[in-house]
């Protein structure tokens, strides 16, 4: 069960982003790597590996680098899409697309309290998968550079619908930044996933975890 005490940060890993200048492959998993250590040691809840172009073997041995970077931390390793790879390596969990293995068959051969999330674009699909997962991510909730299209955006009310519908925490994704966050908040979701908020800039990532969870606190703090 994900805890309720407090927002939800989730980091989702893209080492092409993290490193873009460089073209060694070696280099830009070793800033995966450290980047994770740094998140768990700023205090993210969930690090979501997503690093899809990687054959099972080099992905598994991503997968234990992180968990070994951040053991001791409350932070829980969780990877994309590859169930396998998540249960081989013990991770904490597996985050499943939306053309994923259907939740309830992850959960039957899933170990004991192992994670299971979700993405979802709309309220119909939340509602279908809500009963058998630990946590769904819900977006595109603004839109990004890498989906701009109107069609593909669920929106602050579309985010707030499945909020308001489901039991289970919501973290919204996309367009999340320092400047959206209290929107977000204000729908009562309890969180935010992302990636471009967490890579190297003006802020640090103990700032962001910081000022992210300042933001949910706020909300939190006027609701009646």
């Amino acid at each position: 069960m994900m805890r309720h005490d407090r927002s939800l940060v989730c980091l989702i890993t893209d080492r092409r982003r993290l490193l873009a200048d460089s073209d060694s492959p070696r280099a830009s998993l070793v800033a995966l790597v450290d980047q994770a250590r740094e998140a768990s040691d700023a205090g993210v809840d969930i690090i979501q590996i997503r690093e899809r172009d990687l054959e099972a073997s080099v992905l598994a041995a991503v997968v234990c680098a992180v968990i070994d970077a951040t053991r001791g931390s409350a932070t829980r390793v969780v990877v994309n899409d590859r169930l396998d790879v998540a249960i081989g390596c013990g991770a904490a969990g597996v985050h499943l697309r939306f053309d994923s293995v259907a939740p309830s068959a992850a959960r039957s051969i899933a170990p004991s309290g192992f994670l299971i999330g979700r993405s979802v674009h709309g309220l119909e699909e939340a509602v279908e998968v809500a009963q058998d997962v630990d946590y769904l991510i819900a977006g595109t909730v603004f839109t990004t550079p890498s989906k701009p299209a109107a069609s593909e955006r669920l929106g602050l009310e579309g985010l707030g619908a499945i909020v308001r519908r489901i039991r289970v925490p919501v973290l919204a994704i996309g367009g999340v930044t320092l400047d959206t966050v209290h929107a977000i908040a204000s729908t009562g979701a309890a969180g935010i996933a992302g990636i471009g908020l967490f890579l190297p800039g003006a802020a640090g990532m103990a700032e962001v975890v910081g000022r992210v969870r300042a933001a949910f606190e706020r909300h939190q703090a006027a609701a009646p």
